[in-house]
């Protein structure tokens, strides 16, 4: 038997005949023995590495035996102590045994009782090391589960949805705290009966499992409008949580926030029905022409069919302005818009549109003031800026009264070009600014009941002046005119 592999027996005892015999004894029978001469010495070997066994000599010059069990018993609570005296009495015995003490030895000894008393102790140690080991493999497992638990709790905590898992009796067993905004109680007492307390439309949803004869296998979904300060949507979906004998064990239920999602159907169905709107009135007014033109029993002047064709092709460009809006907000939504990006004037680019819309100026008698002052130029494309510039001043004229003004003026803000385009037109109202920029809005009112357009304009004005990291102002007064103010970086 290798060395390591003995059992270890310190033999603590100031007799040196009995002591040195004891151990030629107990290495014959296989055991790894040290020896100390007295208690002192004992001691120091017994707490400065563990034995399987101790034989601990009960009276002793230096120490006696009950105290070197006891500061050995301290360190190594599973070394299997024994007490050998030839002063053997039932008080040291009992006092003995109550300190750790395995068993007690009278002196003299025969070495088969010895052999024996040791074997016992010997399997009483190996009995002290396995329940160790289970018991320190049980705290690890405990340690493990609480841990498993306390990251699971924080995980489920930190989920911005709502969670609720809900046992076959209708009980709350786990949730997390987004869950009580959700179904919008103050606490949910654990393993109490929930369901009552669950909006209807969710409660009949976990009915459907809990009162089922037999396992559902599927998921449902409900979606429910609540009213906090503001309105908000919730979509709540329902699981099943089965046994591992596939009967039902609960069901657990998610709940989401999707009030950004409604809100974006909401403005498509409203974007569908805008364009559907824009749409059919140009298409319904030219097919009504084409219609008079081809009815054979309508007699219609030359005059008339001109005058027919002018309105139709008029109506069809309206449309076809439209749909190219449409088209150019569509590009810039999915950034497929092809630039070719170069050194821009922005003083040329502003006369040009100037020059461009002479006609209409002069048909409203309208005075243009411009004031170019140092103004960079800047890195852009040249289409997209002649847009933006087209739409603004182009809305200039359109929402301008007859020998109005319109004064432009180019300079230098910080680290922008500022372009102010200045009107004095019908202005605004302030809850009309507030929603101009969005796509087919249009002021309403008597001002403006004969200004035709898309109501696109400014929204694509908005989009290219943000694709450059500009920014775009608005002041307006109704009744007396609006400034738009547009800062573009420099190049």
């Amino acid at each position: 038997m290798e060395k390591e592999n003995k059992p270890k027996i310190l033999i603590i005892d100031d007799e040196k005949g009995l002591r040195l015999g004891t151990k030629r004894l107990l290495e014959l029978e296989g055991y790894f023995v040290d020896t100390a001469e007295n208690g002192t010495e004992g001691i120091a070997l017994g707490t400065k590495s563990e034995y399987d066994l101790a034989l601990i000599d009960l009276k002793m010059p230096d120490k006696d035996g009950i105290e070197v069990l006891t500061e050995i018993s301290k360190v190594y609570p599973n070394t299997v102590c024994f007490i050998t005296t030839a002063y053997a009495s039932y008080e040291t015995a009992i006092e003995s045994t109550k300190i750790g003490a395995f068993s007690y030895i009278p002196k003299p000894f025969l070495p088969e009782e010895l052999i024996l008393q040791l074997k016992k102790g010997y399997d009483k140690r190996l009995l002290l090391i396995e329940t160790e080991k289970w018991k320190r493999e049980r705290e690890m497992r405990l340690l493990e589960v609480a841990f498993e638990k306390t990251r699971l709790n924080t995980i489920i905590n930190s989920i911005s949805d709502g969670l609720l898992v809900i046992n076959k009796r209708g009980e709350a067993v786990l949730y997390n705290p987004s869950v009580l905004k959700y179904l919008q109680l103050q606490t949910i007492q654990l393993e109490v009966y929930v369901v009552d307390k669950l909006h209807p439309e969710i409660a009949q949803l976990v009915s459907k499992y809990l009162d089922a004869e037999k396992f559902i296998n599927a998921s449902y979904s409900v979606q429910i409008e609540l009213q906090f300060t503001e309105k908000i949507f919730i979509e709540v979906t329902s699981s099943p949580v089965p046994h591992p004998d596939g009967t039902l064990a609960g069901v657990v239920l998610v709940i989401k926030n999707i009030t950004e999602l409604k809100k974006i159907e909401l403005l498509k169905s409203q974007f569908v029905s805008m364009v559907s709107h824009e749409l059919k009135a140009p298409i319904a007014a030219v097919y009504g022409y084409l219609k008079l033109l081809n009815d054979n029993s309508i007699q219609v002047s030359e005059e008339q069919k001109s005058n027919f064709i002018d309105r139709s092709q008029n109506r069809l460009d309206s449309l076809l302005k439209l749909v190219n809006d449409l088209l150019d907000i569509s590009r810039m939504e999915t950034k497929t818009i092809r630039r070719e990006i170069k050194e821009i004037d922005l003083q040329s680019v502003v006369k040009s549109i100037v020059e461009l819309f002479q006609l209409e100026i002069k048909n409203k008698e309208i005075e243009v003031i411009a004031h170019y002052k140092s103004c960079s130029s800047i890195n852009a494309d040249i289409d997209e800026i002649t847009r933006l510039f087209t739409n603004l001043i182009s809305n200039a004229i359109k929402y301008n009264r007859k020998n109005g003004r319109i004064n432009i003026e180019l300079s230098q803000s910080g680290n922008y070009n500022l372009i102010e385009i200045k009107d004095t037109g019908i202005g605004m109202k302030p809850a009309e600014i507030k929603k101009l920029f969005h796509e087919f809005f249009r002021a309403k009112n008597e001002l403006t009941q004969n200004i035709c357009g898309t109501g696109l304009g400014l929204s694509i004005v908005k989009r290219i002046v943000d694709s450059y990291a500009g920014k775009i102002e608005v002041e307006s007064e109704y009744n007396v005119g609006s400034v738009f103010k547009v800062y573009l970086p420099y190049k």
